[in-house]
């Protein structure tokens, strides 16, 4: 049985609307991409995207990065409980901001009316409460602080930490562009894939917000809310955005953690600018113009990938002002052309985890779609890294994805490897 083509009009009216989401330009350019993070401590090969310099005299973006790799104790204010000592304990493959082999708990239960509930985690045996809070931390500073899950909490989500590299061209894309995507879905696929756009709320910029792109529930719109939301969570430390730790059970600091450098700057700046100045993921060139991924590429548009995979995204032009005011888009991030194979927005594809953060109650069993750059330095994949073969994890798309799907399906076998040796040049 010969597979179901896509309709011309169909295709047509996708490659149109991709020419006009992505902003193209004549003055957009390709922005910097190269692994150029090593995991080494003397930074040795580190090169900047631009947004910091590379003059061999200006050492900016290694200090970032001496920060961001910087391991934290308890003197420090680590905890009292954490996930990790450091941002690149969950940021490292293959470089220095790369992806994470390891996964973080989130829970919860849902009340009578069906409703996510954030559960409150008793610790201290029973002594103290830790209220409102889907992450469940795995270590502490002391026995007393460690959090379990009761068995209230019927919701159990876990979630991988995503890659960073690029991440200051994303922060760069126009909300604009991210709902003009979402609004053309529904007409590309007659209603069949409907991209969720969320605004939240922006720490440095109180009472504004801005469209959510950073976290499986895009529940951050800006790198320095990330980085201060990231802080407090995953190692304990707070600082100006979020001065107040979880539990104060064993905690010896005074908040806020994060002390002004000379530079006037806290390590929640540093952790920004280090993300803001870090070039793309890479393609694998060479594998990319083999004709097997070649023919994966048109595949992988053909059936419908793309729709949500989004190849190409134009950033805002430089000068743009984002943020709630607090940021304007410089010469190295602006009208540049990034290639993350995601929409950025959230989706329901059968795999949702149930918890509701930033996005309301709709957003329970949506995910915001994975950029695939990067894919072939990962060797376990989905947001809870339980898949473990590029077509297991293809195969697990449902709900929004089940026509896309369906059409891999009907792939031949040959077919089907030429499209993951195309995914494996990513």
């Amino acid at each position: 049985m010969k597979r179901r083509k896509l309709p011309l009009l169909l295709c047509i009216t996708a490659m149109a609307a991709a020419f006009a989401i992505v902003g193209i330009a004549q003055s957009a350019t390709p922005a910097p991409a190269a692994y150029a993070t090593p995991v080494v401590n003397d930074h040795t090969g580190y090169v900047s995207n631009g947004f910091t310099p590379n003059d061999p005299d200006d050492t900016t973006f290694k200090d970032d990065a001496d920060v961001f790799m910087e391991e934290e104790d308890i003197g420090a204010g680590l905890g009292p409980i954490y996930n990790a000592r450091g941002c690149v304990d969950c940021h490292a493959a293959p470089n220095v901001g790369g992806t994470s082999q390891v996964t973080e708990l989130r829970v919860g239960h849902t009340d009578r009316n069906g409703s996510f509930v954030n559960p409150s985690l008793t610790i201290n045996d029973g002594a103290n409460t830790v209220p409102n809070r889907s992450l469940v931390n795995d270590r502490a500073i002391c026995a007393e602080a460690q959090e379990r899950v009761p068995g209230t909490e019927t919701i159990h989500a876990l979630r991988a930490s995503n890659n960073i590299l690029g991440d200051g061209f994303v922060e760069a894309i126009d909300s604009n562009t991210l709902a003009a995507i979402a609004n053309s879905q529904p007409r590309q696929t007659g209603g069949q894939i409907a991209g969720q756009f969320i605004q939240v709320p922006l720490a440095e910029a109180p009472g504004q917000s801005r469209g959510g792109r950073f976290g499986w529930k895009n529940q951050q719109a800006s790198l320095l809310s990330f980085s201060a939301d990231a802080y407090v969570n995953e190692q304990g430390v707070t600082s100006r955005l979020q001065p107040t730790d979880s539990t104060s059970v064993c905690k010896t600091t005074t908040d806020p953690e994060d002390p002004f450098g000379p530079d006037g700057l806290e390590d929640i700046d540093h952790f920004a600018r280090f993300m803001r100045a870090s070039q793309a993921p890479p393609r694998d060139t060479a594998l990319a113009a083999t004709a097997d991924a070649v023919a994966g590429s048109n595949l992988f548009h053909s059936i419908g990938c793309a729709v949500c995979h989004v190849s190409s995204i134009t950033t805002a032009p430089t000068g743009t002002v984002i943020n709630g005011g607090q940021f304007t888009v410089p010469a190295a991030l602006g009208n540049k052309v990034i290639h993350p194979f995601s929409d950025f927005l959230l989706h329901d594809v059968g795999t949702g985890d149930g918890i509701v953060q930033n996005g309301g109650p709709a957003t329970a069993n949506k995910l915001r779609t994975g950029p695939l750059w990067g894919l072939r330095t990962k060797s376990r994949l989905m947001h809870d890294l339980l898949s473990f073969t590029r077509n297991d994890a293809i195969l697990r798309h449902a709900g929004e994805a089940t026509q896309v799907t369906n059409r891999y399906r009907a792939l031949s076998t040959g077919q089907k490897n030429q499209l993951i040796t195309f995914l494996n040049s990513l």
